[in-house]
């Protein structure tokens, strides 16, 4: 079994800044890719951002120049800083951890995610 758990969410005020963590544990061999995804009410969930276990990165268009991923492999965890955060971030945000877990298996794992509000 892998588990994924979020922290780091909150109230923040536009222009605040936040990070979020993602810790993934359980029989884990190789993780490849850990990402961010977010899902506000009567939308669909979107990518955020996500890092391979190389260290490459991806992001939303959205959020280039504004949120940094970060990981640390020994640990299975990554992070996101969200800095000049907008209303429009506004969402619950989910931590997505996948790869090969010991004795073969292939895993892919979400957390339960951890509510971001930006607001006045």
């Amino acid at each position: 079994q892998v588990h994924v758990v979020e922290s780091g969410g909150g109230l923040v005020q536009p222009g605040g800044s936040l990070r979020l963590s993602c810790a993934a544990s359980g029989s884990i061999f190789r993780f490849n890719t850990m990402g961010w995804y977010r899902q506000a009410p009567g939308k669909q969930r979107e990518l955020v951002a996500a890092i391979t276990s190389g260290g490459s990165t991806n992001y939303a268009d959205s959020v280039k120049g504004r949120f940094t991923i970060s990981r640390d492999n020994a640990k299975v965890t990554v992070y996101l800083q969200m800095n000049s955060l907008k209303p429009e971030d506004t969402a619950v945000y989910y931590c997505n951890a996948n790869g090969l877990a010991y004795g073969g298996s292939d895993f892919r794992s979400w957390g339960q995610g951890t509510q971001v509000t930006v607001s006045s």
